[in-house]
């Protein structure tokens, strides 16, 4: 188990603070909050004025160690490196569906500060040489999507975007663009067939979009939290970013918590921190002296820790994939004693087996079955061979897809029964 950093001792969550900085600030969607209060610009103006060229603005965020936080955890300037160099049409593509159950961050980061979103944006469309960005929101997200398109227009109000920003020669423009809301969406070639007007469904890689994307021109998805990040690094410096975190997972996280806990909400926590102390200290403890019976700690794709695997957790990608599962979104559900697991996979099911795409075998079909079988358990018409038959169909749908909603499906079903195996057989005939 990593050991806490020194620094991180007695201090509470608000001191933690790189992206949130504003939070609780009135207006803080207000251009003007964000220039005034959070030096807001200053990084772009770093870019565009003070000599910084494209590869220097991707050096700078390789050197930060930012991973992205969609939830693949991919360094997010190496991802800018591959696309080509020189002149041509290229795009950025800001992935704003956030359809992982038990998520809200990218919607708190649009609601406390857009314009640290907007101008990650431009800064990272400057580094890859794209003079078009979208931000592909989910259809459902009236008021984000308000917001987006208000800080979008104060930045081309105050110059930050349109034709030669800043007298640089640099030229970008920024479009909000509303899905209809599908899971399979926030898969980043599901998201951009989505985009071009077709039906929503990934794509076979390679080609990869950084060669080969939207309109099939070289193309970057980011995640929202990972652009939002990029003016802080940019105005302090990868060294400063580093301080938070751990050697392989830097920074800070913003992390989702709900259920029967004391404070649920949104929280920006280093990475590395301790899960439990996290939950106890921080959230303030499950309500009622209720007691922890396990926790999904990256949204409902990451397979479930018991409250005996989460002692030694700590949250970043490393602690908790040794752990067996995975960081994920940072969606922390907390689930406590007298829930019944059962009901727990039953209602995971459902969502993806409502949520798949149908392109794909396995997981149009296995999907299906997972939801039907966890289903027809909890009635108590299911034999031990049903129970079994679980395993045996996620097995097949693990790895077998274009994209891995099918194993976001299948990795939480199998740990489910094979940790919980008890409370099913409760359920099960003869």
């Amino acid at each position: 188990m990593p050991v806490i950093k020194d620094e991180y001792q007695g201090r509470k969550p608000d001191e933690f603070r790189i992206l949130l900085g504003l939070e609780g600030h009135p207006d803080s969607r207000n251009i003007k909050t964000y220039i005034e209060k959070s030096n807001g610009y200053k990084a772009l103006e770093k870019v565009l004025k003070g000599g910084m060229s494209s590869e220097d603005v991707i050096n700078t965020v390789k050197a930060s160690g930012l991973r992205g936080r969609g939830g693949a955890g991919f360094p997010t300037g190496l991802k800018w490196s591959f696309v080509p160099k020189g002149p041509g049409e290229k795009y950025l593509i800001t992935n704003f569906d956030e359809g992982e159950p038990g998520t809200y961050k990218d919607c708190y980061i649009s609601e406390v500060t857009p314009h640290s979103l907007v101008e990650g944006k431009i800064i990272a469309s400057y580094a890859i040489g794209a003079q078009k960005s979208y931000i592909y929101i989910r259809g459902e997200f009236y008021n984000e999507i308000k917001w987006c398109e208000k800080a979008i227009q104060e930045a081309y109000d105050a110059g930050y975007l349109g034709e030669n920003i800043m007298g640089s020669g640099f030229t970008h423009h920024m479009d909000v663009y509303s899905g209809a809301g599908a899971y399979i969406c926030g898969e980043e070639t599901g998201l951009i067939s989505s985009l071009e007007g077709k039906k929503g469904q990934p794509k076979l890689k390679p080609p990869f979009p950084a060669v080969k994307g939207y309109l099939g021109k070289p193309t970057v998805v980011n995640n929202v939290e990972s652009l939002a990040v990029v003016p802080w690094i940019i105005n302090n410096g990868p060294d400063a970013y580093k301080k938070f975190g751990t050697e392989k997972s830097p920074g800070t996280k913003l992390f989702n918590v709900s259920g029967p806990i004391a404070r649920p909400g949104c929280y920006e926590m280093p990475l590395g921190y301790p899960l439990m102390r996290f939950l106890n200290e921080d959230c303030g403890g499950l309500l009622d002296g209720k007691k922890l019976k396990a926790v999904i700690p990256g949204g409902s794709s990451a397979p479930i820790l018991t409250a005996k695997e989460c002692e030694n957790v700590t949250l970043d990608y490393e602690s908790i994939a040794a752990a067996g599962s995975m960081l994920g979104s940072g969606a922390i559900i907390v689930i406590p004693e007298g829930v019944g697991m059962p009901s727990v996979l039953e209602n995971l099911m459902d969502f993806y087996s409502h949520e798949s795409c149908g392109q794909c075998t396995p997981c149009r079909e296995g999907t299906g079955w997972l939801y039907k079988m966890s289903k027809h358990i909890l009635k108590g018409n299911a034999t031990k061979a049903d129970f079994d038959r679980i395993n045996t169909v996620a097995n097949n749908m693990r790895g077998k897809t274009i994209c891995v909603l099918s194993d976001a499906a299948a990795d939480p079903a199998r740990a489910i029964i094979a940790k919980y195996a008890h409370e099913f057989e409760l359920y099960l005939k003869g």
